[in-house]
């Protein structure tokens, strides 16, 4: 490892510790009531779990909305009204408003999603991350909702301990999530191979900063997004720009 890979890396593991004691504006949505319904995790832990188990194969954007778009078409998103409505119910309410590209996969996902709460949380999906749990658990209970990978339950988890400030035992088993924009960082900045396998970013992020894999997520996730590119990165405009070996 070169001298400006080690500084690359002390400034990414610095930035990503800092978001845990620290607020980061995270850009779930842009629409203030969708945002409003799934941060309140005092009184709708579910629409959080349930944002998560919708967000794969389309826009993260429209993923996050679909808890509140559900509410306006039901008349609010009390937990006692949501798990009244019938898997019919949620197919025709999915397919109706183009909610997702697989409507009636997704409104499946929802509507087991919402018994799942139900019958092992008791209603309350805040059981699935309350009293300071290990990060290996959280995981595996989001893992074992229908339809959530590695991607999501880890990003899941992730997310509560750095936007929500949840407390977990311990960072261990938070991966980085092995998101194309987060692959393509890691590959340009020469901490992974090109086209290298997915199993190799993980690794990867788990050798370099142990007890903490996920440090990395938010922080190269969005240096993808915003500036590096597939093609034409905005390399400039970067703040790691001195220090990148741009191998592209």
């Amino acid at each position: 490892m070169t001298n400006n890979q080690e500084e690359i890396l002390k400034i990414l593991i610095k930035n990503g510790n800092d978001l845990l004691v620290g607020h980061h504006e995270e850009s779930f949505t842009n629409n203030i009531d969708a945002k409003n319904l799934f941060c309140d995790l005092d009184h709708y832990p579910h629409a959080f779990v349930l944002a998560c188990v919708m967000d794969r194969q389309v826009a993260a954007e429209r993923a996050w909305e679909i808890p509140y778009k559900i509410s306006r078409e039901i008349g609010g998103f009390e937990f006692s009204r949501i798990k009244k409505i019938s898997l019919k119910e949620y197919e025709e309410i999915f397919s109706k408003n183009n909610f997702h590209r697989f409507p009636a996969k997704m409104a499946e996902c929802f509507y087991l999603a919402v018994k799942k709460i139900d019958k092992d949380y008791n209603g309350d999906a805040s059981g699935i991350w309350k009293d300071s749990p290990a990060s290996g658990d959280v995981v595996i209970r989001f893992l074992q909702f229908k339809g959530v990978g590695v991607k999501i339950a880890t990003m899941a988890a992730n997310i509560l301990v750095r936007y929500f400030k949840v407390k977990f035992k311990d960072h261990l088993c938070i991966d980085v999530s092995p998101d194309r924009q987060v692959k393509r960082v890691f590959e340009r900045l020469g901490l992974i191979r090109k086209d290298a396998a997915i199993e190799e970013l993980v690794y990867c992020a788990r050798k370099l900063y142990p007890e903490y894999p996920g440090v990395f997520d938010l922080h190269c996730w969005e240096i993808g997004r915003n500036w590096c590119a597939p093609k034409n990165p905005l390399c400039d405009q970067c703040y790691l720009n001195k220090l990148c070996p741009k191998i592209i």
